[in-house]
């Protein structure tokens, strides 16, 4: 995620009719996660009465929305999945890697529960938050560039600290790989959902999406709670998010896809620790 193309187009009437039809998209699709069964907007509004912080974030979204002519990076297809997800597992523990338009729309669909974005670009990260203030971030910063995605590739294995069962993310600085750097609390948090949508990985010098995919993998494999892991990963067509996605995040997982982004459903390697040793897939 991060600052797009969209800001320097200039608005015409066709692109101002699309975006309202997507606004309005988004509109219903945020309300539908706070009404109930099939009772009327006006029989549920009690039920948000009752739950002033999913109100809030309901409303600070439409809002938000409402008032930009800028729509979220992904298209509606892409975001469905997520939602989906979301709407069947929430409130619940949602990782996301990026700031964005689309950052209100995620905090909202997961009303109630603990939504964090990891960004680390420190000016988009500032730009957004002034937009949305009480979105709930951390400015990070990642140890590696695209350019070396070859090199770290090939050179994992030989790294024990990279491989199971002795991998691990905190203070782990043998593996370069790693996000060994985090705030503590995304290492303590066991996250329900996980969607990689950054850092920036289409030019040398961008960190890549290299450390976050190798690093969501772990997260995923040390579940302690029930149930899988769902991780989201856009930009898919890229040789880089498809090459580390097969490699960590494992085809045997890859449960649907569309457009640009995959859907995983990683379940958590205890009681296999033995079986899975040296080997993500």
């Amino acid at each position: 995620m991060g600052k797009t193309a969209v800001l320097n187009r200039p608005v015409t009437s066709c692109s101002v009719a699309a975006a309202a039809a997507i606004l309005f998209s988004g509109a219903l699709l945020l309300s539908s996660f706070v009404l109930q069964g099939d009772r009327s907007l006006f029989c549920s509004l009690p039920s948000l009465q009752r739950s002033p912080s999913s109100a809030d974030e309901l409303h600070s979204a439409l809002l938000h929305y409402a008032t930009s002519s800028i729509v979220p990076q992904q298209s509606r297809s892409e975001i469905s999945i997520s939602s989906n997800i979301l709407r069947r597992r929430s409130p619940c523990n949602f990782l996301v890697f990026g700031l964005g338009h689309d950052s209100p729309m995620w905090s909202a669909f997961n009303a109630g529960g603990t939504t964090v974005f990891l960004e680390e670009d420190p000016k988009w990260f500032q730009s957004v938050l002034r937009e949305s203030p009480t979105l709930r971030a951390y400015s990070i910063r990642y140890p590696t560039k695209l350019s070396e995605a070859n090199d770290l590739i090939r050179s994992y294995r030989s790294e024990p600290e990279c491989l199971p069962p002795r991998a691990h993310l905190k203070g782990n600085k043998r593996c370069r790989l790693a996000l060994a750097d985090l705030p503590d609390e995304i290492y303590k948090t066991e996250w329900d959902l996980i969607m990689i949508d950054a850092p920036k990985g289409y030019f040398a010098e961008a960190p890549g999406r290299m450390g976050a995919i190798y690093s969501v993998a772990l997260m995923a494999r040390a579940r302690r709670g029930e149930g899988v892991t769902d991780v989201f990963l856009h930009d898919v067509e890229r040789n880089v998010e498809k090459t580390y996605a097969m490699e960590f995040l494992c085809k045997k997982y890859l449960v649907e896809g569309t457009g640009r982004l995959w859907h995983f459903q990683i379940p958590p390697t205890r009681g296999n620790e033995t079986s899975s040793e040296g080997k993500f897939c």
